[in-house]
């Protein structure tokens, strides 16, 4: 996420040098690198200038304190105009209302109707809410069939009406369907279309002036960069829409729409979609997502995602287990499936500081757990739960039935071992830096 951007902003910052002050000497050259990045990452050309304006503003003559070099402010003050940038801190989405009705908008492509469903699960399942989907693309019959498929999936029910072609119709028959049912959230899919027109404006105005929705979100690839911003501005000159979505976040490297446009539409970014499953859907922090574009990582939500994943009480056993050393491949099978749950890899790793800008140009297979898996499957009840028992003729078996090789079960049972070792360790309390000494990948 947002690499190229990353790494010209760390390349700029190194060209500052002096001691003491920052002056409009020693910050030119940085400017016009911090500029030419944001240019780069298809960021608006105004708000690419103003930007940086605003940061050699806060910058000049600056007091530069001893233990910080001039670089080190510089990425202070970028880092805290970046989340001004975005929008300064997160906004709430209004579910006001009974029931609470959230419009959704956007062109066809953006990834509207998926997360539409994303949407549905997430307050569902984070805010106790019990929603009812409605489908009004009535020109693709794909749409709808998707947006059912979504709600089996999440058990969420689609309202949709056979043999009507009229969305307004409808929209406002779904309200009373709610209110009937005792739903008390409504999300309403619309159509999108390749490109902006006249008749996909009228028509979605006309649905918003029948439902009065409390919330309209604007559902936007982000990956198209300067055209995303430019469409938001179209949609909301009509619209005035309450929010952004940006979704595909996950596949952009430069950034250009998440940086310019809440400063296009002034409108809040409120959600961003991070890959395919349901249940990759974040609020947008400004100031974690200014944090990750500098490299900083963003460890306050990668704990938020571990938290939703692993079960304390689990937890808890699995601490006793590894205590008395009997951590086996059950509980170490289980712990690969909870970190699957969280998300992309690549982008969980991302999250550690220092540790985004080291796979850079690493790439990490999210199947990269799936010869592991088929190797623990392979196993028999009584090995994964005594890896002591595993001799050379069970690990050829092993081999055979996973469709691995030998050497590859070896080095599995080998990191296995090393992995356990260093869980006693945490528990026993003993020193960290020996453990962190024996781990592969610093040994490496």
């Amino acid at each position: 996420m947002f690499e190229s951007l990353s790494e010209k902003l760390e390349k700029s910052f190194k060209l500052l040098k002096g001691e003491g002050r920052i002056t409009e000497i020693n910050i030119a050259e940085t400017l016009k690198e911090v500029r030419r990045a944001l240019l780069d990452a298809d960021v608006n050309f105004k708000i690419a200038k103003q930007f940086t304006d605003n940061v050699k503003k806060k910058a000049l003559g600056m007091d530069v304190l001893k233990v910080v070099k001039p670089g080190e402010m510089m990425v202070k003050i970028v880092h805290d105009e970046l989340i001004e940038l975005m929008g300064g801190q997160k906004q709430e989405i209004n579910i006001k209302g009974s029931p609470a009705v959230i419009l959704m908008a956007g062109l066809q492509g953006s990834g509207k109707t998926t997360f539409s469903g994303k949407l549905a699960n997430f307050l569902k399942n984070k805010r106790g809410k019990r929603p009812l989907l409605t489908a009004c693309d009535v020109y693709r019959p794909a749409a709808i069939e998707q947006l059912k498929i979504l709600g089996r999936q999440i058990d969420i029910p689609v309202y949709t009406e056979e043999g009507n072609n009229n969305p307004v119709r409808i929209a406002e028959n779904s309200i009373k369907h709610a209110r009937l049912n005792g739903f008390d959230l409504l999300i309403i899919d619309t159509a999108g279309r390749l490109a902006v027109d006249e008749e996909m404006m009228n028509e979605i105005a006309a649905i918003k002036k029948a439902v009065n929705p409390g919330e309209i979100l604007f559902v936007v690839d982000s990956m198209t960069g300067q055209d995303a911003v430019n469409t938001a501005k179209e949609f909301n000159d009509r619209l005035n829409f309450d929010g952004v979505v940006l979704t595909k976040l996950d596949g952009d490297t430069r950034g250009g729409a998440a940086l310019s446009i809440r400063s296009v539409v002034d409108k809040p970014i409120k959600f961003v979609g991070t890959g395919e499953k349901l249940d990759a859907l974040d609020i947008f922090y400004p100031e974690r997502m200014a944090d990750r574009i500098l490299g900083m990582g963003d460890i306050v939500s990668l704990v938020e995602r571990a938290q939703e994943q692993f079960n304390l009480e689990e937890s808890r056993k699995l601490q006793k287990k590894i205590a008395k050393n009997q951590f086996n491949f059950n509980d170490f099978l289980s712990q690969i499936q909870q970190i699957k749950k969280m998300g992309n890899l690549k982008d969980l790793a991302s999250m550690i500081p220092g540790v985004g800008k080291a796979l850079k140009n690493i790439d990490i297979d999210d199947n990269a757990f799936k010869n592991i898996e088929a190797i623990i499957f392979s196993m028999t009840p009584s090995e994964r739960e005594d890896p002591a028992l595993l001799n050379g003729s069970r690990r050829k078996r092993i081999a055979l039935g996973s469709g691995t090789d030998i050497q590859e079960v070896n080095r599995l049972i080998k990191q296995f071992d090393e992995t356990r070792r260093m869980m006693r360790m945490v528990t026993s309390g003993k020193n960290i830096s020996r453990m962190m000494g024996n781990m592969p990948f610093m040994k490496k």
